[in-house]
């Protein structure tokens, strides 16, 4: 398993090849990017933050929920803050398992529970403004 929280660009094929496995039929890779409007808005960036130990501690804990129930193979988490432009990539997640669907559970099954659980928090700065995100799921 790799969690890492960085300050700099993901390399998601570093993540891809991090999930690989010789058992694994399937690895699902998620890449979730900066888009460039949020409900009508011009996004002109992002900014998150973090509370880095915690994140770290309570993604091992998905990651590993997620292993128990779908037979994940290997998980790769990466995790961006600072300051971000439209087009970068926030997150990358990637899994392996035996089987397609195993892998493609396991990762929605990860971003679902990061977003709702880990200390990770988001600014959107718009032309006309900023807002931390605080509509969790």
């Amino acid at each position: 398993m790799s969690i890492q929280i960085v300050s700099s660009e993901i390399d998601v094929e570093a993540c891809r090849k991090s999930a690989a496995a010789d058992a694994a039929g399937a690895v699902v890779v998620f890449v979730g990017a900066v888009r460039d409007n949020t409900k009508g808005r011009e996004v002109v960036r992002l900014e998150y933050e973090a509370y880095v130990p915690m994140a770290i501690k309570v993604l091992g804990q998905i990651c590993e929920r997620a292993e128990s129930m779908f037979g994940l193979l290997k998980i790769t988490v990466h995790h961006r803050i600072g300051i971000l432009n439209v087009g970068d990539t926030a997150v990358a997640i990637a899994v392996s398992a035996p089987h397609r669907k195993a892998a493609f559970d396991g990762c929605q099954f990860i971003i679902d529970e990061l977003k709702k659980d880990v200390p990770i928090w988001k600014k959107e700065c718009f032309t006309d403004g900023e807002a931390w995100l605080t509509d969790r799921p």
